[in-house]
């Protein structure tokens, strides 16, 4: 019984170390390059002045809680999360794409 269990602990850490291996490569996989098709372009379009809206609302909770984040300490974080992601959304982001930084390495 001792004997099995040896070699079992033995092939459970040969594939965890084959597995560990395996995870750097993993790790360096190439860069997605995102090139939004014309009808996530135009899906896009159709949702900015939503996301306009949505960068004024977060202006005004922003002023509105302005107070408390002073009390707390986190007028930083608070701009970030009401003002600064919104507008990045709405004027930055390429047109179809689906998060902030895709698009900017176009060629």
């Amino acid at each position: 019984m001792l004997v099995i269990k040896n070699k079992v602990i033995t092939y459970v850490m040969i594939v965890v170390m084959s597995g560990l291996f395996v995870l750097p490569a993993v790790s360096h996989a190439g860069r997605v390059d995102e090139r939004p098709s014309a009808f996530e372009m135009g899906g896009d379009a159709v949702l900015r002045p939503f996301l306009m809206v949505g960068t004024l609302v977060g202006v005004g909770f922003f002023v509105v809680t302005l107070p408390f984040s002073l009390l707390g300490g986190n007028v930083v974080e608070s701009a970030n999360t009401f003002v600064v992601g919104p507008f990045k959304s709405t004027f930055i982001r390429c047109l179809g794409c689906t998060s902030k930084n895709a698009g900017q390495n176009r060629r």
